[in-house]
């Protein structure tokens, strides 16, 4: 392949997703404004009009704030690759220390890195402060924006800067197979960083505490002991002072599994109705979703990364993509930065199999406990997060991880 065909089929890959993401997305905004005025008729005696329509409305706003970040995405992209933005960054680091060395491999990754989180800040910005306010969920503060801020970049210079460093060492140490070394490393430091994010990593920037004796924690011990389910504890974290989303989730794995619920959500459901949460979450792992997620990652990401490799040694890999000068961090870049243009159309078979083990998880729930529990708890999530109940079945058949309110629903009632 030539350095100016592959140019060009970047370019239409890039451009084919622009415009199908794009369409899509215009595809849920009218569905769900056309679907404004009338709660469905499933739902219509458990929330009311007004809650059917600002979840419309916040939809939308929502759609609507992710066409402008796809758009700026495919900018920033253009403007790193083929507009010459990766050779002025290496050029630029190559001013400070000498290029080719781990230490201009380093500052080229961060760099990149530093410019990207800058593109981006503006929009997040605006999705705290702007969007999530308008409809009252944000409970983020500018001082505590600045402190994750800065907690996030002392993290980054700690853990993100080491690493990076040793993935390029491995890249000019390991020789012709130097990619099997980084799929292993990468493989086990995300399994690293499952096992301590819990006890470690989480507890910087949220406050977690033990579930209080109760009605409550007896319920959900009496479920675990049902399901045969051991963890280290279970916990109740600050979530109200970020956003008044609802949430519950687990954590961990081996010794160090927790259970966190969001403060916001014990106080929007009543115990039976966590106690049925808890449970359509002991079925992803009465399942094995995580293992089998990770399965399917780890052998992706193994082909992914023999992929790189052949990739490293093609001058027209970075030719095609703007890029004059080569190296382990020019590889490890275009890479990651390209890479999703290409495995778009993988989006709706990673969906599917996603909604194939909500379904799953929520049968375990319904032999664990009543359904109509579980049905009460989504309906009650559905409307204080401001949830759809009417998505564009097209843009939820692609994008969605869990399925649509209305199909779950009735699956869970037939279930009774």
């Amino acid at each position: 392949m030539t350095s100016s065909s592959f140019s060009a089929l970047f370019l239409v890959a890039l451009g084919v997703g622009l415009v199908c993401r794009l369409w899509l997305a215009r595809r849920q905004a009218a569905h769900v404004a056309a679907h404004r005025a009338t709660v469905p008729a499933a739902f219509a005696a458990t929330i009311g009009l007004d809650a059917h329509q600002k979840a419309a409305d916040y939809t939308v706003a929502r759609v609507r704030l992710g066409m402008v970040d796809t758009v700026l995405s495919a900018v920033l992209l253009l403007a790193l690759t083929l507009g010459g933005g990766l050779q002025a960054l290496h050029d630029l680091c190559a001013r400070f220390v000498e290029p080719g060395s781990l230490a201009h491999g380093v500052a080229f990754v961060s760099a990149v890195g530093v410019v990207s989180w800058l593109v981006d800040l503006p929009l997040g910005l605006y999705r705290s402060f702007g969007l999530e306010a308008r409809f009252g969920f944000n409970r983020l503060t500018p001082g505590l924006f600045v402190a994750d801020t800065v907690k996030g970049v002392v993290l980054a210079a700690l853990i993100g800067l080491p690493l990076i460093a040793f993935v390029l060492w491995l890249m000019a140490a390991m020789g012709g197979l130097w990619w099997l070394y980084v799929w292993a490393f990468w493989l086990g430091f995300n399994l690293l960083v499952m096992l301590v994010y819990p006890t470690f990593i989480a507890p910087l920037f949220n406050k977690f505490q033990p579930l209080e004796d109760g009605p409550l924690k007896a319920r959900i011990e009496a479920l675990l002991t049902r399901c045969g389910f051991r963890l280290s504890g279970l916990f109740v974290m600050d979530g109200s002072k970020r956003s008044a989303h609802g949430n519950a989730y687990f954590t961990g794995f081996g010794a160090s599994k927790r259970i966190v619920f969001f403060d916001t959500l014990l106080a929007k459901l009543d115990p039976q109705e966590v106690e049925a949460v808890l449970a359509h979450e002991l079925g992803h792992y009465h399942h094995h979703h995580l293992w089998k997620r990770l399965a399917v990652i780890g052998a992706g990401s193994l082909g992914f990364f023999a992929l790189l490799g052949h990739l490293a040694g093609q001058a027209w890999f970075f030719e095609g993509l703007g890029l004059a000068s080569q190296g382990t961090a020019a590889t490890l870049l275009l890479f990651a930065l390209v890479l999703p243009v290409f495995t778009f159309p993988l989006t709706p078979l990673m969906s599917r199999w996603s909604r194939r083990h909500e379904f799953e998880a929520d049968a375990y729930a319904a032999r664990q406990a009543p359904a109509a529990d579980l049905v009460s708890a989504l309906v009650k999530l559905y409307r204080d997060n401001a949830s759809t109940l009417t998505p564009d079945p097209l843009y939820s058949s692609i994008y969605d991880s869990h399925p649509p309110a209305a199909i779950r629903i009735a699956r869970l009632q037939a279930a009774r």
